[in-house]
């Protein structure tokens, strides 16, 4: 039994894109959680060794392999891309957050050079921009999403990625060019729809609709360097974001699980990029969201 389960976890490991996510979105459900396949490996290691059986343990190497294969990477020392780049942060900050700015002050310790914040509501749209003002003199924000910089902004628009079946006014994506000292880029913020979990499986039609718009507006976007970064209600490992993923770079360190604050267990908040190397990305203290700020340095190629 130990055995067959080991196998059949290493085969939703190596095969997920093959799960079918006609019924209940079940392919995209399990990307979610993909990493924590990791936990169950090693529990049949574990009961392998117990057992003392050759077979068994040879068969718990598989997913033990396979985890490996596709996450061990992110583990790795290095990959930052040092001084040189951007820092940015990327936080949803809660509409119902007691403390905004408490959590603007966290943020600005960071001493990021770019900010996306979402879900800024009133009054709390105010505080973040108060209490920001001295460090960061350059922002905008386009509905309920917002980019705070060091650098100079400008053709500052919004983005439509509203889904079809929103209906109600509803803005939650903006461009901006930075103009950065290397050189100028585009800086995208978003916020896509929430997904939820029912009886049937996983409800994300909205939120595939949305990361389409976000992925054909990237894909429009003429300057050569673009920074994505938002709360994307899902995992770079969800084939839902894969027409927004498969045109940008995405961390190849650090998990950095951003959802639910009480306790992560997926990163739904992202740093992504085109023509350039994103750094390891890391978690920053939390604050009064139920997200976890992210971290990660990124450096347009050429720089």
């Amino acid at each position: 039994m130990p055995a067959g389960l080991a196998v059949f976890t290493a085969g939703l490991l190596l095969l997920h894109r093959a799960i079918p996510d006609s019924v209940g979105r079940v392919g995209s459900l399990l990307e979610t959680f993909l990493p924590w396949l990791g936990a169950v490996a090693a529990l049949l290691f574990c009961l392998a060794l117990l057992r003392r059986s050759v077979p068994a343990l040879v068969a718990s190497l598989l997913p033990v392999a396979a985890w490996t294969y596709l996450f061990g990477g992110l583990l790795l020392p290095g990959a930052e891309t040092g001084g040189r780049g951007l820092l940015v942060v990327q936080h949803n900050v809660g509409d119902d957050n007691p403390d905004p700015a408490g959590t603007a002050r966290a943020l600005a310790r960071a001493r990021p050079d770019l900010m996306a914040l979402e879900e800024l509501v009133p009054p709390a749209l105010g505080v973040y921009e108060r209490t920001l003002a001295a460090e960061y003199p350059f922002h905008a924000v386009r509905g309920t999403v917002g980019l705070w910089s060091r650098y100079p902004l400008r053709d500052v628009r919004a983005v439509d990625i509203r889904p079809r079946t929103i209906t109600e006014p509803w803005s939650r994506g903006l461009r901006a060019v930075v103009r950065a000292p290397r050189g100028e880029l585009a800086a995208y913020v978003a916020h896509l729809p929430s997904v939820r979990v029912r009886a049937s499986g996983l409800a994300s039609a909205a939120r595939d609709e949305s990361a389409r718009l976000l992925g054909d507006a990237v894909a429009a976007e003429e300057l050569r360097t673009v920074i994505v970064l938002g709360d994307l209600n899902g995992t770079v490992d969800d084939r839902g974001l894969a027409p927004l993923t498969a045109r940008l770079a995405v961390p190849r360190r650090g998990f950095a699980f951003s959802y639910p604050a009480a306790f992560p267990l997926a990163r739904i908040d992202h740093v992504m990029a085109r023509a350039a190397t994103v750094g390891r990305i890391r978690a920053l203290p939390g604050t009064g969201s139920d997200h976890v700020p992210v971290a990660a340095r990124v450096k347009p190629l050429g720089a």
